[in-house]
This record gives C-alpha cells, structure tokens and sequence, in this order.
C-alpha cells in the first residue's frame, strides 16, 4: 500500500500527516489499527476503550471491522465505545439519530455488549444535561480513558461538535451549533428548518486526553479546512487547530483531503520537485497570479523569489519560459467546441475531422447541461453537430411539494375545460394533499408524486434543449433506476444503469461525450453518474470500433471550476451567448428564485453560472491573455 509522508515535505505541517491513495485504502488501515488494540487487549485479559465518530468519514471504517468480525472472527466482547456526540433533541429511533446511524453501520453487525455503548442521550431534560454531561465524563475516567477516538472534521473545522469559540480545555457539554454545519446537515433533515440547534458533545479537552487521536478527512470539498488545521496558526476560529498541541494526533488523508497542503498543492515551496510539463504550468499560473502580473512581464528575480530558482535553472531565462506556458494557455482557447473544420489541429484541443461530429452530453440531472456548459451547447447546436442531450435522472427530488399540486389542478382544469374529467386526476390531486399534510421531512414521496415531480422537470428539460436547438428525438431520458432506488437503500447495484447507458452509446456513435466532472463528493449523484458513463465506455472499448475515435471531455457544475492550468479546452462567450445561456436556464423553472437543495450559496443557480464564467475569463485575462466575457472549462479524460 503506498504512503506519501516524507520528512522533508512535511515541514509546513504542524501535526503528523499520513495521505493514502484512496479513501478506501485509508479506512482499511484505520480499521486494522483499531482491530489491533482490540486483540492487544484481549490477550491481556483488558477492555479496549474506543472514541467513535458519525458521519459518512468513517462509514468504511465501520464496514471494514464488520467484514473482520464475520470473516476473520475478529470479537468485541472486550471493547467498549463512546460516541462523540448527538442532536439535542433527538429521539434513538429517529432516522437522523447517531444511535441510528451507529446501529445500522456497527453496533448491529458486531458482537459488541450492548451495556458497552455510550451515546449521548438526547432525550434528557435539559435541566439533567450539565449532571448527565459531568457523568460521561466521570465514566470515560473510570475506565481509564479512551485508548483511541476518531475524528472527522466539519468545514467550520469543528472536531465533534466543538464549534467555534470552543475552549482547548472544555468538557463534554451542550452546545449551540453553527449555522453552516446545520446547512451541512440539511439534506438530512429535508431542510436546516429541521436540524436541531443544539447538540451534546464531548470537548476538546475530553479529546485531548485520549492515548491516540486519528482524525480522518475525505475528499476534495475537506481540503480547504484540512490545510487550515494542519498548516494554520491555532486559533478558536477554527477548533480542530487545537489538535496542533497534542503529541498524540495523526491525520489520515486520501489525495483529495490533502491536495491544498503545501507539499502536494505547490511542492516547489517544501522541496526540489522534478519540473514535469504539467508542474511547470501550474507553477506559472500560480505566481503570475500571486503577483499579479501577467505570465509574459515574470522575471528571472520573480522565479527566484518564490521557491522555482531551479526551474529557471534548468528551463530559463524566464522570458524562454513565460512564452512557452502563455502559448499553451492560448491554445486551449477555442470558439469551436466540436473542432474548426478544414485547418492545422495539431495545436488544438479538439479534432478538424469529422467536420460534422455526433456529440451526446450527459446531465446527471435535468439542468446540469445548461448550467454546467450551456454556452458550448449552443455552440455546438449552431455550427451544425449532431448533438445529443441524455438526462440520466429524473430530479425529482428537488420539486417544491406545492408545485406539485400546481400541475395537478391544472391537468384537473384543463380535463374538463376539454370535457375528458374522469375522476382519476382529481383522485390523485386529493391524496397528494393529503400525504403533504402529514409528510415528515425528508419522508420519501410516493411513487405517483415522484412521477409528478420527475414529470415537472421533464418538460422543463425538453424546453431548454429546444430552446438550444435540438431536435425531440436527440433529447433522451434515461430515469436511470439508481437514482430512485437509493431513496431507500443505499447498497444497489448499478448494472441496469451501465448497460442502458452502454445502449445509448451505441445508438447514437459519438465522436464526443460530455460528461459532469465534479468528484468532490464520491457520493453524489454527479460522482455515481460519472462512474456509470465510464464503466459503460470502458465496456464498449473492449468491443466496439467506434469508441477508438470517441472523446470524453469533462465540464463542472454552478459552484466549482477547474484550476487554470488543468483546463485542457476554454470555450470564450460573447455577450449575446451568456443571454443565450440564462435563458435556457430560466426555462427550468421549478429550480429558479430558490431551489429544493440550494446548498450553502444563496445566489439562483443562473447568477452562479454566470459568475463562474466570468471569473474564469478574469482569470485568463489576469495570465495576459484575451479579455472575454465568460469562459466555459473541458478537461479531457484519458483512457490510456
């Protein structure tokens, strides 16, 4: 198993950081040294006395120890836990319940006593809380402490629910939670309305007393937050520093979680990299922008100055090398998303030939096209591609419930302005009111009202591509199965969703695929969409001729875009496109003003795109280059 964690990148690093390949990787090394120290003990006739966290971080921890228990006969006869923390109110039973969550992912699979599990109850009086607090404390004492706790780390930087402000010495306490961590939590709940404001939670100080702390982060969305903690000054602003003072800590990491840390985000500044085509650019980019000159004004001095005196070295002068890096942004730009016909490709990002290409883009839900890339399809649809559009999803879940009972009175009126009322939409309307009075949030709706909602979005959907210029028959709805299945399980298997994607590859024969690139959350429906497409080309690649001249280019939703020097093409917009664009989003209208899941950022998702474009032509125009009005991103995934 590979570890990045050499002494001399660590210097930035104010704690100890292990960084695994993958997340999965990472947790089987977690679990192991959790199931070591349970064997330890057992052979000294001991109790081992484990910290355990919620939350998706340490869900393949949880599924690793079970796998050891059922297969390897790895026993908990010894082992007793206490949770972190849990919402206050809360009731055991209830779905977002940590008793829930510990029960469905490791309690219930174990052999664990059930006298050895401690959760904060959040059921007691509040007037109780200091002395049951007090009690828990008392009872982690006795027992000698906590031979190991896990940690997750919320983006406020929060270790348990120690929010901002906490205390390095505080206890186990109630506490009030911060408004982004309720937003963090909404989805959950069906809504931060839901969540509740307080919770109970061990304290820093109760942390710091235990023998070993691993705090473990996931992903690129951790990243920002893992870098304040690991390479920030301690600051109460942001708990999880205080982890900084502890000689017992260790932060396990896969590439994602770590990639803002110096040693892997701009190595030149930790050590001597090896000045790769790739780092070059990337470390180009990153001082004309820290500088703020454009890339053609660096100098040797400049170089020298910010860690690359070696790159000036071996590639200089600065001139040599500033020309060679603005060329190749320069190339990347392109108003022909297809390939120009007829001229030189060989410094282009796409292909001459075909002049006319088949092209089919994927949107994981039925705006993401628009949103995401609806400049370039339009481009695409005006220079004459046989585009195509694939909704893989219904989206259902993101409809307000009253506009659900909108449509229905309308189909109602109109059924007997034309004289057609059966009865049967009036039957339906009345029992969708009826659930909608007695719906708890995030209660999954029935089928016939998820068919309504998926119907909204439908029609929204088909309006837009219209509006962009393609034909009914090239716009396709594949309602791929997972998507309503993990509404109620979240172990599905996706094969029906690979092999009708694999179906309508081989239909339509694209010489271009567009595809949503947004992996920060492994879980999302973007990730689960992207996966599906890829098993699916991967298949075909085996088997197929046709796919040897098909590319898959990558473009990235309303809130990120791709770093400059990893973007592979950058279609520039005229002011009339960006029109264009807003209004082919405008006629998704159940998404506008304020959206079902609107995330952490309160601008409608039109202004988001709109702001994520021109940011990224500012950027192109601070590097030097031409000053457009909005630039939409590709990266080009590689097979090979």
């Amino acid at each position: 198993m590979a570890r990045l964690n050499l002494l001399e990148e660590t210097r930035f690093e104010k704690v100890p950081v292990t960084v695994y390949p993958s997340q999965s990787d990472a947790s089987i090394h977690v679990a192991n040294r959790i199931a070591s120290l349970i064997k330890e003990k057992q052979a000294n006739g001991e109790k081992a006395v484990l910290g355990l966290a919620t939350g998706a971080t340490p869900v393949k921890v949880y599924k690793e120890l079970v796998r050891q228990h059922k297969e390897e006969g790895l026993s908990f006869q010894n082992v007793v836990t206490f949770n972190l923390d849990e919402y206050f109110p809360m009731q055991p039973t209830a779905d977002q319940s940590y008793v829930t969550f510990m029960k469905k992912n490791l309690f219930d699979l174990i052999d664990i006593p059930a006298e050895n599990i401690n959760i904060p109850d959040g059921t007691i009086d509040i007037n109780q809380v200091q002395a049951y607090c007090e009690a828990y404390e008392q009872k982690i004492s006795e027992l000698g402490g906590l031979d190991i706790q896990l940690l997750g780390i919320g983006r406020t930087g929060h270790i348990g629910f120690n929010e901002p402000g906490s205390a390095p010495n505080s206890g186990t306490r109630l506490v009030t939670l911060d408004d982004l961590t309720r937003r963090d939590a909404s989805r959950g709940f069906g809504g931060k309305e839901y969540v509740p404001t307080k919770a109970i939670t061990m304290g820093v100080g109760t942390i710091f007393k235990a023998k070993e702390i691993v705090l473990m982060a996931w992903n690129e969305n951790k990243a920002e937050i893992v870098k304040k903690a690991v390479e920030g000054e301690m600051s109460p602003e942001i708990p999880a520093t205080y982890l900084q003072l502890s000689n017992n800590v260790e932060f396990i990491l896969d590439e994602g979680a770590a990639s803002l840390l110096t040693r892997f985000d701009t190595p030149w500044l930790a050590h001597d990299v090896v000045w790769t085509e790739f780092l070059t650019k990337k470390a180009v980019v990153w001082l004309s922008l820290k500088l703020n000159k454009a890339i053609l004004k660096l100098t040797d001095e400049d170089y020298n100055n910010n860690g690359m005196a070696e790159l000036v070295t071996e590639q200089g002068p600065a001139y040599n090398i500033n020309i060679r890096i603005f060329n190749e942004l320069q190339r990347t730009i392109t108003g022909w998303p297809g390939g120009k016909p007829n001229v030189d490709d060989t410094n282009r990002p796409e292909r001459a030939e075909p002049a006319q290409k088949n092209a089919i883009l994927f949107s994981p839900h039925p705006d993401d096209d628009v949103i995401s890339m609806g400049g370039t399809f339009i481009r695409l649809a005006d220079q004459g591609h046989n585009v195509h559009v694939a909704y893989q999803t219904s989206g259902n879940t993101a409809v307000w419930d009253d506009d659900v009972l909108r449509y229905l009175e309308f189909v109602q009126d109109f059924a007997v302005a034309i004289e057609d009322d059966k009865g049967i939409t009036s039957k339906i309307y009345a029992e969708a009111r009826e659930f909608f009075k007695t719906k708890k949030p995030n209660q999954v709706d029935p089928e016939i009202i998820r068919t309504v909602k998926g119907l909204i979005r439908k029609g929204e959907a088909i309006a837009g591509a219209r509006f962009v210029g393609l034909p009914d028959q090239n716009i396709h709805f594949q309602n791929l199965p997972f998507y309503d299945r993990t509404k109620f399980s979240k172990e599905v298997s996706f094969e029906d969703d690979i092999v009708q994607t694999m179906e309508l590859l081989r239909k339509v024969k694209p010489q271009q695929v567009f595809a949503a690139g947004d992996f920060a959350d492994p879980h999302g429906t973007h990730k689960v969409c992207f996966d599906i497409i890829l098993e699916a080309l991967l298949r075909l690649r085996k088997t197929d001729e046709w796919t040897k001249d098909c590319w898959l280019w990558l473009y990235r939703g309303a809130w990120h875009e791709y770093p400059i020097h990893e973007i592979e093409m950058a279609i520039p917009l005229s002011p009339q496109e960006v029109k264009r664009k807003r209004l082919a989003i405008f006629k998704h209208q159940s998404q506008k003003d304020v959206p079902v899941f609107p995330g952490d950022d309160p601008r409608e998702f039109w202004v988001r795109a709109e702001d994520r474009t021109s940011e990224t032509a500012a950027l192109y125009h601070k590097l030097g280059l031409a000053d457009y009005e909005a630039i939409e991103a590709f990266v080009r995934w590689k097979f090979d």
